[in-house]
């Protein structure tokens, strides 16, 4: 190449050790500036400075461009705060914090490359998270990786799945913003782990568990009925109101849960529109919700002054909310005492279908109660039919539960 300046190459000049060049375009925010490009030759810059004229011809180009610590930061707070469900947010905000930020967010955002990432996933498939984040040296007395002792708790697969998908959003809406060209995340792929097999609880497993909570007047056995019969989550069955209750009618509405988000308890409606419906109460339930209504009045008479007012179904004995914590305890505590197998709480929901053929309930209100599309998808939960001795049983405890009604 030649030293006379081509056609428009006015803006090509030595800088420092090399060429540098600029390009007016318009930024994302409609404003006009210089764009700046460097390089060690004159041929280095003339490329670059030939590619950022057709990029600004195709639209927007931004003048500056964050780390991706800093993007992810503004985005968690501009995009995902306002725009998801709060325990949604609170869950892309503590993967950002987590696993982005300390991994990837030194690397400039238009220069996070699909290297960078893979080379991140391959990191966390291999990385102890309890040194990464210092677990153990905030304990008081530290007991394995502060102390030499490496406990190797990997992340699962499943986490990382989720972090590359929350890069993968975040990068998205970059591209979005005219930030990026490019979606690196998204040319990433994680392998999935294999699923954890866990065995739910038979229909007389959870009759067991439920005749010892009735025999101990546990004042959370109404609230294990519903999540056992119903499918209730924790969070549908401590968000539940009075005013979502209808005894005279047999119905309950499903509209409402209650979460600890950020230290604060939030209740807010259910997470999607599928998750909210009007169910059919089994007669079990009723009288398990009327003798729920007798304990609460008691306990509002004890409390006397001390009692908050709320319309809370599930209370503590001065009718705060139940903290879902405490709730996961109790109920770790009473399956303990019945003697019966432990299991997860939300693995309940899968011995819902089982318990309403036990309780003959008929499959199309089985069908609305599961919230399923498809009543063949009911009738094959139904097809495990539990033995006559235990249909009896669970019959005598709901009449047993009448008579004290």
């Amino acid at each position: 190449m030649s030293g006379k300046r081509g056609n428009g190459e006015g803006s090509i000049y030595p800088y420092r050790n090399g060429h540098a060049a600029y390009v007016w375009v318009t930024k994302p925010d409609g404003k006009r500036a210089r764009k700046y490009v460097y390089g060690k030759t004159r041929e280095e810059v003339h490329d670059k400075w030939i590619k950022l004229h057709a990029e600004a011809k195709k639209g927007p180009v931004a003048t500056s461009v964050p780390t991706l610590a800093a993007y992810l930061a503004r985005w968690v707070k501009e995009v995902v705060e306002p725009d998801l469900k709060p325990k949604t947010a609170e869950t892309y905000a503590m993967h950002v914090r987590l696993y982005l930020t300390p991994g990837l967010g030194d690397k400039r955002l238009d220069k996070l490359t699909v290297r960078d990432v893979r080379t991140w996933v391959n990191r966390l498939l291999d990385e102890c998270q309890c040194c990464a984040q210092g677990k153990d040296a905030r304990r008081d007395k530290p007991r394995c990786c502060a102390v030499g002792r490496c406990c190797r708790q990997v992340a699962s697969r499943r986490t990382i799945q989720d972090a590359r998908a929350v890069l993968r959003s975040a990068l998205t809406n970059a591209m979005t913003e005219e930030l990026i060209t490019k979606n690196v995340a998204g040319l990433v792929k994680v392998r999935s782990g294999r699923k954890v097999q866990r065995k739910p609880w038979s229909v007389e497993e959870a009759r067991r568990f439920l005749e010892a909570a009735q025999t101990a007047h546990d004042p959370l056995y109404a609230a294990y009925v519903l999540i056992l019969v119903l499918g209730f989550r924790r969070g549908e069955v401590l968000g539940l109101t009075w005013g979502n209750v209808d005894l005279e009618c047999g119905e309950i509405t499903v509209q409402l849960q209650l979460q600890r988000i950020r230290r604060q308890l939030v209740h807010d409606e259910t997470k999607t529109e599928a998750s909210s419906a009007t169910l059919p109460l089994p007669q079990i339930c009723v009288n398990a919700l009327r003798l729920r209504r007798q304990e609460q009045e008691r306990a509002q008479l004890a409390a006397g002054e001390l009692w908050a007012d709320s319309d809370f179904v599930f209370t503590t004995r001065y009718g705060t909310p139940v903290e879902p914590r405490n709730f996961n305890r109790s109920f770790a505590n009473r399956t303990e005492k019945a003697g019966v197998r432990g299991i997860r709480l939300h693995d309940t929901r899968h011995t819902c279908g089982s318990l309403l053929a036990a309780l003959d309930v008929h499959p199309r209100v089985a069908m609305q109660i599961l919230r399923h599309s498809k009543i063949a998808v009911t009738m094959e939960v139904y097809t495990h039919v539990p033995s006559e001795a235990t249909r009896k049983a669970l019959r005598k405890l709901g009449k047993h539960l009448g008579r004290q009604s």
